[in-house]
């Protein structure tokens, strides 16, 4: 065979599936039983410079105000995440745990006095994190992807700013940046391009079996030799 193939090559699993679904699900999930029993978790977000609001870090990114935020957080959690779990499923889940902490931790210290809820912290973070890192690993595989991030998710550079008051900018930020250094810090085991055998430094042209199937112009070899006019004709 031409191809060799790497040790961490791309390759569908069930996770690219059924983690973003779930995750989408869970928050859902979440939404409903508020409405449905009457509860508010919005206390359970992320309130900066408190001790019990450290518990937001957690818990914040499957809190949403209103049907309006949660709709906008599921289909990019779903892409993202589905996108994370597909090209990088080796780190996957380190990568995401260290996203919610970093968006959740990052917005506990340079927030605004107020509760910081929702996963919009983990979405800048995978779509940071997704982007550097397929420019940076030279796969063409992960480069298109990151520049279908960039067409999608492009404008959410501008939910990094102060902008809207209501908007929770600081989670956004924290989870830009801590996707940004993840993209530069983890080197190791993510998906490799395919190797072909006339990609190795050893390749020689001439001993190819399918090249040799051709002659200098480029001219297919036909392997049958001629046969003569005499035995032509009768085989007629």
């Amino acid at each position: 065979m031409n191809q060799r193939t790497s040790k961490s090559t791309l390759v569908f699993t069930p996770e690219v599936v059924w983690v973003p679904l779930a995750f989408g699900l869970l928050i859902w999930l979440v939404f409903w039983f508020e409405l449905r029993f009457g509860y508010n978790f919005t206390p359970y977000g992320v309130l900066p410079h408190s001790f019990s609001g450290l518990r937001g870090v957690l818990f914040s990114p499957f809190i949403h105000s209103s049907l309006s935020h949660l709709w906008h957080n599921t289909v990019p959690i779903v892409v993202l995440t589905g996108g994370l779990f597909y090209f990088y499923r080796r780190v996957a889940w380190r990568v995401l745990g260290i996203l919610i902490l970093g968006a959740g931790i990052g917005t506990w210290i340079i927030g605004r006095e107020a509760y910081h809820i929702g996963a919009s912290g983990v979405i800048y973070g995978l779509a940071s994190f997704l982007f550097f890192k397929g420019i940076w690993s030279k796969n063409f595989r992960l480069t298109a992807f990151s520049l279908i991030v960039v067409f999608l998710y492009g404008s959410l550079i501008w939910g990094t700013l102060p902008l809207q008051e209501i908007m929770s900018w600081e989670g956004h930020l924290s989870g830009f940046i801590t996707g940004t250094v993840l993209a530069f810090a983890i080197r190791s085991k993510i998906a490799k391009p395919t190797k072909y055998a006339w990609e190795a430094e050893d390749y020689k042209a001439e001993e190819d079996p399918f090249l040799r199937q051709f002659d200098a112009e480029g001219n297919f070899i036909d392997p049958i030799p001629d046969t003569d006019d005499d035995e032509d004709e009768s085989l007629l």
